[in-house]
């Protein structure tokens, strides 16, 4: 943004911070969900964030989609192919934070744009520029010695990060609004979720209701929470550059690489600190590079020529609903 900014700028920055910053928050809500197993809690996720983006599609009369789309068999299986992963997205971050892996995890969403990156590459066959190959080579390099720190592969990590960037590559070829697009995909997820929350109830292994009231009212804010960052990312992504937004999105896994760091004390050994420090130095590179293409690119347009073209930086931050 250039000049000082408006009140719809400001308005959209605030409302940016607002959503990577819930989203970087949310360490802190899960393990006040226990004892609910991940599985039980990724349910409960799945059908309140219907019943609360229902209520909001209803308050706004914004329905015309969801009959367009029954219309369209093939964008109706990409959905579900979405939902598909989203799914497994959310359970292994849900998973992760509860069993005490919260670093790794941030690790996850600091390489999903260099996994986005690389999959533009060998799957829609895009060009890199010379910085962008050096990006991913560093960031290769970063999983090596996380690989060799953690005696592991960092697997959480690279589901994460594999999980959500197919995601976003779906989602890409749906082109749903993020609150129509979460109405759809928990529509998938809802009957399945239901249905093995009735399971659970029916054994008896049900943590609803049988914990209290407190704890049955946070399994269902799991839905407010899934689709209020959602909300303001919205409110955002109308108001600020994609640039800007592709600058907030490291807000997220920083919180929670903080929070797994100072709050859950998680262990920090050198060869871990050597491992984000080449993950953080690939982010550097790649946004110089973002920014230096974007400048690039409107000096083309106000001298009238052709602009060059720039992958998002925000790609496929539009529902990262951890």
């Amino acid at each position: 943004m250039s000049g000082k900014p408006t009140n719809e700028q400001r308005t959209g920055l605030l409302n940016g911070f607002a959503a990577y910053g819930m989203w970087g928050l949310v360490p802190l809500f899960w393990p006040l969900l226990k004892p609910a197993g991940a599985v039980e809690i990724l349910a409960h996720r799945m059908v309140w964030s219907l019943a609360v983006v229902g209520v909001a599609l209803l308050a706004l009369r914004r329905w015309a989609w969801a009959g367009e789309l029954l219309r369209q068999p093939r964008r109706l299986a990409l959905i579900t192919v979405a939902a598909a992963f989203i799914t497994v997205n959310w359970g292994v971050y849900i998973w992760a934070v509860n069993a005490g892996h919260v670093v790794e995890a941030s690790l996850g969403y600091f390489i999903n744009p260099l996994v986005t990156i690389a999959m533009g590459v060998f799957l829609l066959k895009e060009r890199l520029r010379p910085v962008q190959w050096v990006a991913v080579g560093v960031c290769l390099a970063a999983v090596l010695v996380l690989t060799i720190g953690y005696g592991r592969p960092p697997w959480i990590s690279l589901c994460l990060a594999f999980s959500f960037a197919t995601y976003g590559l779906v989602k890409k070829k749906v082109n749903l609004g993020g609150v129509e697009s979460l109405a759809a995909e928990t529509a998938v997820q809802f009957l399945p979720a239901l249905a093995y929350l009735l399971w659970l109830g029916g054994r008896g292994e049900a943590t609803f209701g049988a914990h209290g009231t407190g704890h049955a009212a946070l399994l269902a804010a799991t839905g407010i929470v899934t689709a209020l960052p959602l909300v303001c990312f919205g409110a955002a992504a109308i108001r600020v550059p994609l640039s800007t937004l592709g600058l907030l999105q490291y807000l997220a896994p920083v919180f929670q690489f903080v929070l797994g760091v100072f709050y859950f004390h998680e262990a920090m050994p050198p060869e871990r600190w050597a491992g984000f420090a080449l993950v953080w130095l690939a982010l550097v590179l790649l946004t110089w590079d973002a920014l230096r293409a974007a400048r690039r690119g409107a000096r083309a347009l106000r001298a009238g020529a052709d602009p060059v073209l720039v992958p998002p930086m925000a790609e496929a931050t539009e529902d990262v609903r951890r």
